[in-house]
């Protein structure tokens, strides 16, 4: 009996042979987009993203850039029917932002103002182009700080700096306006957050899985997903128990870890960005562990449907769908919730028991006050009494 012959890519295959690259980045990118980052992606592309990855880049921006560079070569080509070259010029920036930021009531008059209808479709057929209207202006500044950092990687110069981009991009936003939208509608506050983790009280190992993981991301400054589904038995650093009142020397002791968060979306690993975990999320997390049998690698693992539990880690979407379906079962609405609402809960949260906002950022790393304090004056408020004056 004859064995079967191994299929190969032939050399004239160019996009399953940028599929075998793009696999050494299946750690990094996801394998279910490899296919079409393989259409959409020169060989050019792929070694700079192989040489972004070799330099350390973290896997969050790695993620980002590619999911970019995909979506520009793709405009690009439909747009103006040439690949994206390197360096862009300014015609093409301009091109950019009056292709994704344009006036919805000049659109209803003239059909030729924004991306040209072909282009849409090109775009939406491809599965890359999803909103009904203009970019949020959000989108389109990031895309184009991934192409600037793209083209800084090749070596090149390109004209993003120029004033007149800076200033199509300010004439744009103001011709375009949108609200900016949080990343969660709903903040998973302290009286949310219960409800949910009365879904997961049983014994199962799903249960006990994902309340140490909703306590330990809320309780840890609100992680970001990433941060949540990354962290490593290696990164929990038993503490010595902290009394319950710190004042009192003789109040009950609690549990108390440290959790190194290593690269974050704010910090590098050279920054050895620590957070604290005391009381029940330290319990919570102590029990997953010893009932999974977890004593190295990834701490929150993948559990099939008949309660076998992975070697891998959870992936960031993972969190996600996770805390959506425990508010499914809590009788929420899951489409008012993300992941994000545990940071932003866990920020509203401390300003409505009135922690500082400089020991909120402790915990939470926030860089920007801003950001942080946004929380805090909404809390402040609606406690407050500029707006009780006709109560």
């Amino acid at each position: 009996m004859k064995s079967k012959a191994v299929v190969r890519p032939s050399p004239a295959d160019p996009v399953l042979l940028r599929a075998e690259e793009l696999d050494t980045l299946d750690a990094i990118l996801p394998f279910a987009r490899r296919d079409q980052l393989a259409t959409l992606l020169t060989d050019d592309d792929i070694a700079t993203l192989k040489h972004l990855a070799k330099e350390g880049m973290g896997a969050n921006t790695l993620r980002a850039l590619a999911s970019d560079l995909g979506y520009l070569e793709a405009w690009c080509e439909l747009a103006t029917g040439v690949p994206l070259p390197w360096p862009a010029p300014e015609s093409l920036l301009l091109k950019f932002v009056a292709h994704h930021l344009w006036d919805p009531v000049e659109r209803a008059e003239d059909s030729a103002h924004g991306m040209p209808s072909d282009v849409e479709i090109g775009m939406r057929a491809k599965g890359l182009l999803r909103v009904q209207g203009p970019h949020a202006p959000e989108t389109v500044r990031r895309r184009l700080t991934s192409w600037s950092i793209l083209t800084r990687w090749r070596g090149l110069t390109g004209a993003f700096s120029a004033p007149s981009l800076k200033s199509a991009l300010r004439l744009a936003v103001r011709a375009a306006p949108r609200h900016r939208r949080r990343k969660s509608k709903k903040a998973v506050t302290g009286d949310i957050l219960a409800k949910l983790l009365a879904t997961c009280a049983g014994d199962r190992l799903v249960d006990l899985r994902d309340r140490a993981l909703l306590l330990t991301t809320f309780a840890s400054g609100g992680r970001r997903r990433s941060e949540a589904a990354n962290v490593r038995v290696e990164d929990l650093i038993i503490e010595e128990p902290v009394h319950i009142d710190p004042r009192n020397p003789v109040s009950p002791l609690l549990p108390c870890l440290t959790i190194n968060l290593g690269r974050t979306k704010t910090t590098t690993a050279d920054d050895r960005a620590q957070v604290i975990l005391i009381g029940r999320p330290v319990q919570a997390l102590r029990q997953w562990l010893a009932e999974a049998k977890i004593n190295t690698g990834p701490v929150f693992r993948r559990i099939d449907q008949w309660g076998n539990i992975d070697r891998r880690s959870i992936t960031p979407q993972s969190v996600n769908l996770i805390l959506k379906a425990r508010c499914r079962q809590a009788g929420l609405d899951p489409d008012e919730f993300s992941a994000h609402g545990l940071r932003s809960g866990y920020l509203t949260e401390a300003a409505n028991r009135g922690v500082s906002l400089q020991e909120a950022m402790q915990q939470s790393l926030h860089r920007s006050v801003a950001q942080a304090a946004s929380y805090f004056n909404n809390a402040d408020r609606k406690n407050g009494r500029a707006a009780r004056l006709l109560v």
